[in-house]
C-alpha cells in the first residue's frame, strides 16, 4: 500500500480540497491506482504555504495534524475592515487612524499566551448544522461565541510593503536590527514613531486560532481597523516550507516523474513524537490492541515500533501504554 506525505506549497487561489484533488489526479495519471488521500489542515484560498497531504496509512494522522500547532506569516493592512476580514470581502468599516511601529510593538504583548477570540463569520464552524460562511453569504447575521486559543509567539517581521516576498522563509529574512537595502529605491524601514499603512507579523499558534480574527483584534486594540492582505502558513505539525513542493512540481508526477521526488515517508508525520521500541511479544500485543504494562518511560504520546516499523500511536500513563491509533504497515 502506498503511504506517505506530499507537502504542497499551496498557491494563492487554490482551495485545500482542490489541492487533494490535484494529488489524486496526478497519482491516477501516473498509473498508481486508487489511493486514499486527505489533507492535514484547511487553508483559505487566499492563503499560501504548507498544506500536508496524506496518502494511504498516513491519512490516519490527519486528525493529529489538525490538532497540532501551526505557524503563519501575515500582513495587516490598516484603515479598512472587510466582512471576511481579508482581501476577498466587502468593506464594512474604515478608519483614518494609523498606528506607529512603537504602538504595534506595545500592543502585541496583549495577544501573547492564552487569549479569547471570536471566529470570523466567514468560517467553516457549524451553526445549527450549517456552515457559518454559508449563512453569512446568504446575508444572515452570524453570531459566534468566543473561544479560547493560545498564541505561543507573535513578532514583527522586517518586511515592509513591496519588500515582502512570500516565497522567502522566515529563517532567510534579515534580522530586525540589520539595515535593509531596497532594490528599487524605496524609503528605509520605518522608525518607532512612523505611522504605518501595514505591518507583517509571524505567529506561532494553537489549533483553532484564526489569523483573520487575530488581525481584526490587533487593529481594534490599536484604535483602528484592518484586514489580512497576505497569509502564508510556514509550518503545520512537523512540516515546514523546506519540505513543501510547488503545484508545478506535483504535476510532473502525472507526466512521468518519479513519485519519490515529492513523497515523504509515512514516518515524517511522526518526527516530533518519541519512539517506544518493542520486542516481538509486546509488538504482538499492540497489534491486537492490548494494553502494555510495567513500562519505565514517562507519561505522554509515543510511536510504538518493532524495529523500523511503526505499529501504533500509544498513550503512556503511569507505566501503562494504550493504543490510540494502530497502523497497518509492514
Amino acid at each position: 500500500m502506498l503511504s506517505g506525505w506530499i507537502i504542497l506549497d499551496k498557491p494563492h487561489g487554490l482551495g485545500s480540497t482542490q489541492g487533494v484533488a490535484a494529488v489524486k489526479r496526478n497519482l491516477r495519471e501516473a498509473g498508481l491506482g486508487k489511493v486514499k488521500v486527505g489533507h492535514g489542515g484547511t487553508l483559505d484560498p487566499l492563503a499560501t504555504g504548507v498544506l500536508p497531504i496524506a496518502l494511504g496509512e498516513a491519512t490516519k494522522l490527519t486528525g493529529r495534524m489538525l490538532d497540532g500547532a501551526k505557524e503563519y506569516s501575515f500582513t495587516i493592512a490598516f484603515g479598512a475592515e472587510t466582512d471576511t476580514l481579508d482581501l476577498e470581502g466587502q468593506v464594512v468599516a474604515t478608519s483614518d487612524a494609523r498606528p506607529s511601529l512603537a504602538e504595534i510593538e506595545a500592543v502585541l504583548a496583549r495577544f501573547a499566551g492564552p487569549i479569547e477570540q471570536v471566529p470570523p463569520a466567514y468560517s467553516a464552524i457549524l451553526v445549527d448544522g450549517k456552515r457559518a460562511y454559508d449563512l453569512a453569504r446568504a446575508g444572515e447575521a452570524v453570531e459566534l461565541k468566543a473561544r479560547g486559543v493560545e498564541v505561543y509567539a507573535l513578532k514583527i517581521l522586517p518586511l515592509w510593503g513591496r519588500w515582502r516576498a512570500e516565497g522567502v522563509t522566515e529563517g532567510a529574512l534579515p534580522s530586525p536590527q540589520a539595515p535593509s537595502v531596497s532594490p528599487d529605491g524605496l524609503p528605509p524601514p520605518p522608525k518607532g514613531e512612523d505611522l504605518l499603512e501595514e505591518i507583517t507579523l509571524h505567529a506561532h499558534v494553537s489549533k483553532g486560532t484564526y489569523i483573520r480574527s487575530l488581525t481584526r483584534d490587533i487593529a481594534h486594540a490599536l484604535g483602528t481597523v484592518g484586514h489580512v492582505t497576505m497569509l502564508r502558513r510556514t509550518k503545520a505539525g512537523p512540516f515546514t516550507l523546506d519540505q513543501a513542493i510547488s503545484l508545478d512540481k506535483l504535476n510532473e508526477v502525472g507526466k512521468g516523474a518519479a513519485l519519490e521526488q515529492v513523497l515523504l515517508p509515512f514516518e515524517a508525520g511522526l518526527d516530533d513524537i518519541p519512539a517506544l521500541s518493542l520486542d516481538p511479544e509486546a509488538a504482538r500485543a499492540v497489534r491486537q490492541g492490548r494494553v502494555l504494562t510495567g513500562l519505565a518511560q514517562g507519561d505522554g504520546l509515543y510511536v510504538a515500533r518493532e524495529g523500523i516499523v511503526p505499529l501504533a500511536l500509544v498513550q503512556l500513563s503511569g507505566g501503562n501504554a494504550s493504543v490510540v491509533r494502530g497502523f497497518n504497515l509492514s
